[in-house]
């Protein structure tokens, strides 16, 4: 084999490996043919990761503050937020008020803010939270015993899944984000997809 077919080779095969993988810059996943729509733009995550391949999300039960059980299936056909927090955890507090602020602006879009707690004392620690912050939007929904946290593998406080119309993660933050500014809004809504709630 002589040079120039070595290097048409090896450069065969870098491509292939590119194509084959997520792309990475700085760190940060990038789109990818792969995942050409579900990517952030720099500086709007801390730590952003495209969820390839999508994956559904399980059926574990959560519950609202009355005790009703919950579960992502109710939602069917709506884009959701998914926010894995907890009131001891201080990213968690900070950000609440941007998802509350998130939820009122794309809930007519069809996509919806849930955020689920993971406090041992549930509503009795939650409940009075919500209203000191005056939450107006959000539901305040409990992961009792992080069944919930647990079937989708979530490690820290807080995490937010974006999950697409078809009920499949396709995105996970871990770290709090400014989820009510313009170019993080904007990547939900790319990778959510669309506007509306389907029939």
């Amino acid at each position: 084999m002589n040079i120039r077919t070595g290097v048409i080779a090896a450069g065969a095969v870098v491509a292939a490996m590119v194509t084959a993988s997520t792309i990475f810059v700085i760190g940060r996943p990038v789109a990818s043919p792969q995942s050409p729509a579900c990517a952030a733009g720099r500086g709007e995550f801390v730590n952003f990761t495209a969820t390839i391949p999508p994956r559904p999300l399980p059926e574990e039960p959560f519950f609202d503050l009355a005790g009703r059980e919950r579960s992502f299936a109710d939602y069917r056909g709506r884009g959701l937020v998914v926010n894995f927090w907890a009131t001891w955890c201080a990213p968690c507090v900070k950000e609440m008020p941007d998802l509350d602020r998130l939820n009122a602006r794309l809930r007519s879009e069809g996509i919806e803010v849930l955020t689920l707690s993971t406090d041992r004392e549930g509503a009795r620690v939650v409940e009075p939270f919500f209203r000191k912050l005056d939450l107006r939007t959000l539901p305040a929904l409990l992961d009792k015993g992080g069944a919930v946290a647990r079937a989708l593998k979530v490690a820290g406080l807080p995490t937010t899944l974006l999950v697409d119309r078809e009920g499949r993660e396709v995105a996970r933050v871990i770290g709090a984000a400014a989820w009510d500014s313009e170019p993080v809004v904007a990547t939900v809504r790319r990778c959510i997809g669309g506007q509306g709630v389907r029939a």
